[in-house]
């Protein structure tokens, strides 16, 4: 019923336009005309004056026949110029104006159904903001998101590290109030890919510390909660990020993921406030740097915020004065200048190998550049350099998750 109200309105304007048109033209015709007639009048005029001269004896004979061939010769040009005019305001005019009309009425439409969303119903704001408290209060709990999310299959240790894997858990099964043994085992647990045992080891240690836990620990196990749930942000998650905001406003960790929360309820624009912040302040080599990167000018089109994405900086540890002539040169050129640095990187890496951190830095950097495919590739071959250190290739599956890419 709305849409026949819409395209009811729209024809109703189209319409409105084409009579304006006609009418436009029909004032046209009734003007030229006018004129015609007021010119041809005048021409008339003239003449009968001449003759009247002429009768009196005031104009000689042969003055009166020049002057009157003159004013003859005026009239029928007045004549000629109003029956063309006529004629074109005529057929031509209404040809324009159909023309113009049609133009219009077709721009306009064919516009709408390009940047338009026929049969969506209206948005102000007040809906936008109750549908995503909706979705915001309608969120599955955290064991149902994990239930069913979608996580890379865990590490397989070597057998060295595998059984200190089950000393440490049999140590935290004695003494389950050891927080160096729960922290040990998080984190362990985390780097080995098996998540849900992650956060219950984080969620232990929380219980244990108590009212002394840190923001970071809230921001690192709502971190645990998000990543055990395929990426979503769960509401037990976001009671842990709304502390962690609560102990340290500027906890970047829980900074990035509130904004990842608000995004995934549809308010962008709570994620832009808190993204843009994070993306300017670095450092460069941050792990929350690339997927914002990645998603911000996405994000700011959604909340109706001009963005555009500054070239990154800092991908491979540009010096002082590489950063200070990148400051100097075009967008097109410090584009260049990166990629030549990511290259540079790859290749080094390539011949030389390198620490864990800088393949993940490459993963990063390859992803923001839109060269997702070539990231991927980067990924599996640091994965095989890395194989049987399952904390190191934990880290590279991490890089290759925030960067998009399958794990």
């Amino acid at each position: 019923m709305e849409m026949v109200a819409f395209w009811a309105a729209a024809g109703g304007m189209g319409a409105a336009v084409a009579a304006l048109f006609v009418l436009a033209m029909a004032r046209a015709r009734a003007d030229i005309a006018a004129a015609a007639d007021f010119d041809l009048k005048v021409y008339r005029d003239q003449l009968a004056e001449i003759d009247r001269d002429l009768a009196r004896g005031t104009l000689p004979a042969d003055e009166a026949e020049r002057l009157r061939t003159e004013v003859s010769r005026r009239l029928l040009d007045a004549d000629r110029a109003a029956r063309t005019a006529n004629r074109s305001a005529g057929k031509g005019g209404i040809a324009i104006a159909a023309a113009l009309v049609l133009a219009t009425i077709g721009g306009a439409y064919w516009t709408y159904t390009r940047l338009g969303a026929p049969g969506y119903p209206d948005l102000p704001l007040a809906t936008r903001f109750a549908m995503s408290d909706e979705m915001r209060a309608s969120r599955p709990p955290q064991a149902e998101m994990e239930a069913t999310a979608q996580r890379p299959a865990p590490a397989q240790p070597d057998a060295q590290f595998a059984d200190l894997m089950a000393k440490l858990r049999q140590a935290v099964a004695d003494r389950p109030d050891d927080p160096r043994g729960l922290e040990l085992l998080a984190a362990n647990e985390a780097r080995l890919g098996n998540l849900p045992e992650a956060r219950a080891a984080m969620e232990n240690l929380l219980r244990v510390k108590g009212d002394t836990a840190t923001a970071d620990d809230h921001a690192a196990l709502a971190e645990l909660m998000v990543m055990a749930a395929g990426g979503r942000v769960s509401p037990e998650a976001e009671e842990h990020l709304t502390r962690a905001l609560t102990l340290d406003g500027t906890n970047p960790t829980a900074r990035y993921y509130y904004g990842l929360m608000a995004a995934q309820v549809g308010r962008f624009d709570r994620t832009f406030a808190l993204w843009r912040p994070l993306l300017d302040d670095g450092p460069a080599d941050a792990p929350w740097i690339a997927p914002i990167r990645a998603q911000i000018e996405d994000v700011a089109m959604r909340a109706g915020i001009p963005f555009t994405l500054p070239p990154a900086a800092g991908l491979s540890g540009p010096d002082a004065d590489a950063m200070a002539a990148a400051s100097d040169m075009s967008p097109e050129d410090r584009q260049a200048m990166i990629e030549g640095m990511v290259a540079q990187l790859g290749q080094r890496l390539a011949t030389e190998g390198g620490e864990v951190e800088e393949w993940a830095r490459l993963i990063s950097s390859l992803a923001v550049l839109d060269r997702k495919d070539e990231a991927q590739e980067i990924y599996a071959e640091a994965l095989a350099k890395f194989e049987g250190s399952p904390s190191q290739q934990s880290f590279l599956r991490e890089a290759a998750l925030n960067a998009g890419l399958t794990p």
